[in-house]
């Protein structure tokens, strides 16, 4: 029961009128960049400024320079003619690529409109994407997105990786019109990054939104995205999910399969269970993220986003510095 409570959503009493699942308001997307560029991305420059190298570093060909094998550099990398020549390992330095793709791979199943306060984490994706790429943008890199929409006639919305502040509205566009889906499913992230391994050919910077709710299978596949692309995963999070208050008798509801069930929060040893269930995946999460070889930024609903995003600069820039 408590796997199936991950996915907490209040509702009324099943026989109450009217749909449980509503789509928020639409919002209008110029507006919110203009107030993430005032409220966040300001805030956010101190931190991101700089090369562009510092933080998504791109694959490149460009040949500019060579120098002596060291421990820790790639084998793939020597030249192999220049260390004949010399008798000494030389490794060929390649011009970084900077206007690298960046794409969004964006879970919108029924468990991303859950919110519990005045935000839900579609909204905080929103704002995510927004802000990300509007810096982005400035470095000449082209932004795309695959929307996993649980839909089951269309199952992934595909916006090609393009420039411009209108391509960036638009995809912010396409992501909040896809509606929050309801019915006897579940969400199984694993074919998703599958598709997204078959359709991303060329390396790519990658941000993988989702609150990783999903039947197991997924980490192996996020682990194969993370070998070819520079891949990190965002993981939405809302406090309820973690941490029940003693509310008495309360409705809940699966945000994905819309069955409800009435409990007493007012127990403090189900609270207790639930709180560890949640520490049980959060070490889960972990784990596969240090499997796969990757960076992860948790981004709750309660939280500020800049500074999140500060933290994370900060770690990404202190990893390049050991690349």
């Amino acid at each position: 029961m408590l796997e199936w409570l991950r996915r907490l959503k209040k509702a009324p009493p099943a026989d109450a009128s009217g749909p449980l699942l509503q789509n928020p308001a639409r919002v209008d997307m110029q507006a919110l960049l203009q107030q993430l560029e005032w409220t966040v991305l300001r805030r956010l420059d101190g931190a991101l400024q700089g090369e562009n190298r510092s933080t998504f570093r791109g694959a490149g060909l460009d040949l500019a320079d060579l120098r002596e094998y060291q421990v820790h550099d790639d084998v793939r990398h020597i030249d192999w003619n220049v260390t004949a020549r010399l008798q000494v390992p030389h490794v060929r330095m390649h011009q970084e690529d900077r206007e690298v793709s960046v794409w969004f791979l964006v879970d919108m199943t029924g468990s991303m409109g859950f919110g519990s306060d005045s935000h839900s984490k579609r909204e905080l994706m929103l704002s995510f994407i927004g802000v990300m790429g509007l810096w982005l943008q400035r470095h000449g890199n082209r932004t795309g997105a695959l929307v996993l929409t649980g839909a089951p006639d269309t199952p992934l919305l595909h916006v090609p990786a393009r420039m411009g502040r209108r391509h960036l509205l638009h995809l912010m566009n396409t992501v909040q019109q896809v509606p929050i889906s309801s019915g006897e499913h579940a969400t199984h992230l694993a074919p998703w990054l599958r598709q997204a391994q078959s359709l991303l050919k060329r390396r790519a910077q990658l941000f993988v939104l989702s609150d990783f709710i999903s039947p197991a299978g997924w980490e192996r596949e996020l682990a194969g995205l993370a070998r070819r692309h520079d891949s990190i995963a965002v993981r939405l999070t809302d406090p309820l999910e973690t941490q029940l208050p003693g509310a008495g008798l309360v409705w809940i509801e699966d945000a994905e399969t819309g069955e409800q069930l009435l409990l007493d929060t007012s127990d403090p040893k189900f609270r207790q269970r639930y709180a560890d269930k949640a520490l049980q995946r959060e070490a889960a999460f972990e784990q596969a993220l240090t499997h796969a070889g990757m960076d992860g930024l948790s981004l709750s609903t309660d939280e500020d986003l800049s500074l999140a995003l500060r933290q994370f600069v900060a770690l990404r820039k202190r990893r390049s510095l050991h690349a």
